[in-house]
Order: structure tokens, then sequence, then C-alpha cells
């Protein structure tokens, strides 16, 4: 009578009932950890708040500084909302090691808290002021108190395991393209209201503080968040989280598995010394400017006067224009990104992505080109064609700089993949992170400033900065590429 030995070779290491003990023994795979949702939805009302507070000001930044009578010059008010802009960056840099540091000691929901608190005062502040000293001063104040974005973070991390992350972060990813479109919505609908809604705004003070309404809309939802955060934000430090009952009892698995790694976490020498870590950081670096660059140089060349290379867009244009990229970006990680990530490797869809943004940068002055043949000379209108031209063309110059930007995603999983240990990874994270902010922290002034100097000494028709950023973006696709020859394949 045939038995196991019939199909398997008869020996002492196989044993005759090799595939029932198989099944046996195997455990039985493990179901996906629900996700906290009511600890995730108020971690998302608190996420958006930073981008609200700091996409409301770009439709009218530019109006802002020339309304402070800081120029005589129209082309050099880009130089002043560079510098605005420059200054909340650097803040933020400046505090986000702090914040995460204090937030190990008395806990992640103060942290937030408080953090979120800073950002609704000061942006009242900047609606209320009259001066570029002032102004500089709320921006830093709201730059330092943004620095808790880290925490933040870190409480998805601790509210999230393996088996569930899939599902949450997503939903946390879509919140800053979300606030992305809320914000320049509201600071191009809501400045100038007393010009736009006399019949509900004609008073004095709105046409002396003509752009407190946006900034006060914004603080709004950052003291709504500050509310729904106290109301139901909990503590998720582990050293602080209350033992009875051990709520996220899969966060606290995850805590106690680290714990227990033997596992050495690498010093920052050692990290730096890692081929995949340096050509994160430096990529990393690159990509953060030229996609901080592209947002502030937009503003721009869409306030910049035709003649002078732009678009002569209102505020609300303008705003109008920055949600339609918040859109687009909402619209690929919905509907496209799960599919890319299934299908090609993270390597080499970050250095497509990089590869974008030369073109990004070229195709700006076709859209001026296309507005100057649509103009008629007597009324120095568009005609309707020209416009409808000229908003396909923006919405896909938009596109390719939102796809472009899918590189931030993608650089956060390729962390992730390449760290050299589980124990290394958020020293991984930091380091890459400290390196985009960094790039985040000068580049609005750098390109702002560029942008001034093109357009008051006609370089090369005022394109001079057209040609720097495409040759930038050329050169840090030899950076990304890098990646590709020591990145691990995420997918066969």
């Amino acid at each position: 009578m045939p038995t196991a030995s019939a199909d398997l070779p008869l020996d002492e290491t196989c044993p005759l009932l090799h595939d029932r003990n198989l099944e046996a023994q195997a455990p039985a795979q493990a179901e996906p950890t629900p996700i906290p949702r009511g600890q995730l939805a108020a971690l998302c009302t608190v996420r958006i708040v930073e981008p609200i507070a700091f996409t409301q000001l770009f439709p009218y930044v530019n109006e802002f500084m020339s309304d402070l009578h800081l120029t005589d010059d129209p082309s050099r008010v880009g130089f002043y909302s560079g510098l605005v802009e420059s200054a909340f960056a650097v803040a933020q840099l400046s505090s986000i090691y702090q914040w995460a540091r204090l937030s190990d000691v008395i806990g992640r929901r103060p942290v937030v808290l408080v953090g979120i608190l800073g950002i609704a005062a000061t942006t009242l502040m900047f609606g209320l002021s009259k001066s570029l000293a002032v102004v500089l001063v709320t921006r830093c104040i709201g730059g330092l108190a943004s620095g808790n974005i880290a925490v933040i973070h870190s409480v998805l991390g601790e509210i999230t395991d393996a088996s569930n992350q899939a599902d949450a972060f997503p939903i946390y990813g879509l919140i800053w393209p979300l606030g992305s479109i809320v914000g320049p919505l509201i600071g191009g609908s809501f400045s100038h209201p007393a010009d736009k809604y006399p019949q509900f705004f004609d008073h004095e003070f709105w046409r002396e503080y003509p752009y407190f309404l946006p900034c006060l809309i914004a603080a709004i939802i950052a003291i709504t968040g500050v509310i729904l955060g106290f109301a139901f934000l909990e503590e998720t430090l582990p050293s602080k989280r209350k033992r009875s009952g051990e709520k996220y009892s899969s966060t606290s698995d995850g805590v106690r598995n680290a714990n227990s790694s033997p596992d050495i976490p690498l010093d920052l020498k050692q990290l730096l010394s890692l081929p995949i870590i340096w050509a994160l950081s430096m990529s990393g670096f690159a990509l953060s400017f030229l996609g901080t660059a592209f947002d502030v140089v937009f503003v721009l060349f869409c306030y910049s006067s035709v003649d002078s290379g732009g678009l002569a867009f209102s505020a609300s244009e303008i705003g109008y224009s920055l949600a339609a990229s918040g859109t687009i970006s909402a619209a690929i990680q919905i509907f496209i990104m799960s599919y890319l990530l299934r299908t090609f490797d993270c390597a080499k869809m970050y250095n497509f992505c990089m590869g974008l943004w030369p073109y990004t940068y070229i195709a700006l002055p076709i859209l001026n080109v296309i507005a100057r043949r649509g103009i008629d000379g007597e009324t120095g209108q568009m005609d309707a064609y020209t416009t409808a031209t000229l908003w396909i063309g923006i919405a896909v110059v938009l596109a390719l700089s939102r796809v472009g930007a899918l590189a931030y995603s993608l650089s956060m999983i390729l962390i992730k993949d390449n760290a050299p240990s589980p124990a290394s990874l958020g020293q991984s994270n930091g380091i890459v992170q400290f390196a985009m902010c960094s790039a985040r922290s000068f580049a609005p002034f750098l390109v702002s400033s560029l942008f001034a100097l093109s357009i008051d000494n006609n370089i090369l028709g005022g394109y001079l900065w057209v040609v720097v950023m495409a040759s930038l973006a050329y050169f840090s696709t030899a950076i990304s590429r890098k990646i590709s020859l020591h990145s691990k394949k995420t997918v066969p």
C-alpha cells in the first residue's frame, strides 16, 4: 500500500507525515490590527492645521509685501516674499529636534497641542502685521511652533503597526494635499473682503487689515484642531501610557519587540558612510529644494505681469491654481499610487519622478508665450480661447510637478526598506528629513532673489531663473540614479 515514502526519499531527516506536520505546525495568518479610528481622525485634524496655515498666504503674500511699500520696484517684491517664506522654514528646522526630544520627556499629546495653539496665535498676528519686522517675527514663531510635525508623525507610528499601516498611512498622507487645496482657496477667496464682499465686510477694519480674514479662518481651524485634539487625542508615548488595559496592544507589542532587539543603532557617522543613506540624503536635499522652489516661483510667475514674463493673475486666480495643484496631488495618491507601488520598483519610480523636474521648469515660460499671443492690444484682456488654452497648460505643468513630488512618498519607502536595521530606522529618517528641511529653509529666498535678478536685469530675456533651475534639476537626476545602484528591489 503506498505511503508517504513513495513520494519522498526515506531517510531519518524526512518524516513520513511531512506535509501534515507542516500544516499542523504552520501558524494561522494574523488578522490585521484594527485601526484606532478615533485617534487617527483626531491626528488628521491636528495635522491639517499646518498646511492650511502655511499655504493660505501664498495667493496674497506678494500683494501683502507690495502694500508694505518695501520697494518701488514691483519686480523686487518677490525678494521679500521669499524672505518671509524662508523665515518660517528656518525656524521650523531649528525646532524639530527640540520638540521631538521634549515629547520623549513630557509626552506627545501636550507637545502636539501646544504647537497647534502656537500656529493659531501666530497666524492671527500675521494678519494684523503692518511692517516687515512684525511679519518676520510672526513667521519665525509660527515656524518654531510647527516644528512638532515630527512628533505628529511619531504618534501615527505609535497607533499603527505593520498589519494596518498600509491602510492608515495613505489616509494620513492625503492630509497635506487636502490642506494645500483648502489653504490657497481661503487665502485667495477671503483676502480684501471689503472689496469682494462689501455687503458683509464694508468696515474700516477690514480695509485697514485686508489679509486678516483668511488668517482668522485659518486660526479658527487651528483652534478647532486643538479642541478636538484635547478631547479625543490620547497619549501614545509608551512610558506615559496608562497600563490599565494597555489600550494599544499592537503598538505596545511593537515597542517591546523593538526594545528587546539585540540590534544596536548606528551612529551618525556610520549611517552617512552607507552609500544608500548618503544618496537618499543628497537626493532628498535636491528634491526638497526643487519642489519648494517651484511652489514659490510658480506664485511669483503667476503674479508678475505678462510683459515681465508672468501671467498677471489675481490673488483669487493664484489661489485657484494652487488648489488645482492640491487636487491633482490628492487624485494621484488616491487612484494611482497604490497601483504604481505594486507594479514598479520604488527606486526606478523615484528616478522617473526626479527626471520630470527639468521639464516642469522649462514648461513655465511656454505659459507666458500663450498669454502674450492671446492678449488683445486694445483691451489688454485675453480672449476666451487663449484663457482656456492657458488653464490647460497650467494643469499640465502642475500635473508634472505633482508627479515629480511623488518622490517624497517614495523616499519614505526607500528609507524604510534600506535602513541598515530596525534600530537605525529612526535615525535614517531623521538624516534624510533634516536634509529636506535644510533645503526648504533657503530655497524660497534663493529662488525669489534669482527671479528678481532675472527680471530686473532682463538676463536671458528675464528667464535666467528657468535656465538655472532646469540645470539644477537635470544635475539632481544624476544623484538620484545612485539610489538604484544601492537600493533593495521593492518588486520581484
